[in-house]
């Protein structure tokens, strides 16, 4: 298994996505990119941390690649909205790739080059960032959309959206 940690606004949205895609075996939400350590929820919302709200992917290499896994995180939200997704505003939902050694680094500056070729006229601003430690996310934030995000409207106005643009852009990534 390899890990990916990327940020693409809120997390439940991109955990939601990725929990869906094949060779993902687990994906935790969590905080990473700020400077204070072990932050809570509150804190990271208030945007004064400089923590992105963020997930943790293990996959397997061997099902899909890192650069197929930045397709779609690239390919799921918006990269070209500066500190924000949507109606969540603040650097705190930034869209962000925060890879773990140098390859990583190369493939993520190639995976936003590629998005930027494909998409003319727009450009992503999407950021590469780190090394910097990774704080999950209280439990309560873990497999939001499977329990209580069901229930939440912000979660039924954003999640499946998502959902449908991961069906539709990436068919033979998405678990049967």
């Amino acid at each position: 298994m390899e890990t990916a940690i990327i940020a693409g606004g809120c997390f439940w949205c991109t955990e939601a996505v990725f929990r869906d895609v094949v060779g993902v075996s687990t994906v935790e939400s969590g905080y990473i990119g700020g400077s204070v350590e072990n932050p809570t929820y509150k804190a990271v919302c208030s945007g004064e941390t400089g923590h992105a709200e963020a997930i943790r992917v293990a996959y397997d290499p061997t099902v899909i690649s890192y650069a197929d896994m930045l397709d779609v995180f690239l390919g799921t939200h918006d990269p070209t909205q500066l500190n924000r997704q949507g109606n969540d505003i603040g650097t705190q939902y930034r869209s962000a790739i925060f890879p773990l050694d140098d390859a990583q680094r190369e493939e993520a500056s190639a995976a936003i080059a590629r998005w930027n070729a494909e998409h003319s006229g727009e450009k992503a601003v999407t950021t590469i960032e780190g090394p910097a430690t990774w704080y999950p996310a209280e439990d309560y934030h873990q497999e939001y959309w499977d329990g209580e995000g069901q229930r939440n409207p912000y979660c039924l106005a954003v999640i499946p959206p998502k959902l449908m643009k991961l069906r539709k852009s990436f068919q033979n990534k998405v678990k049967a």
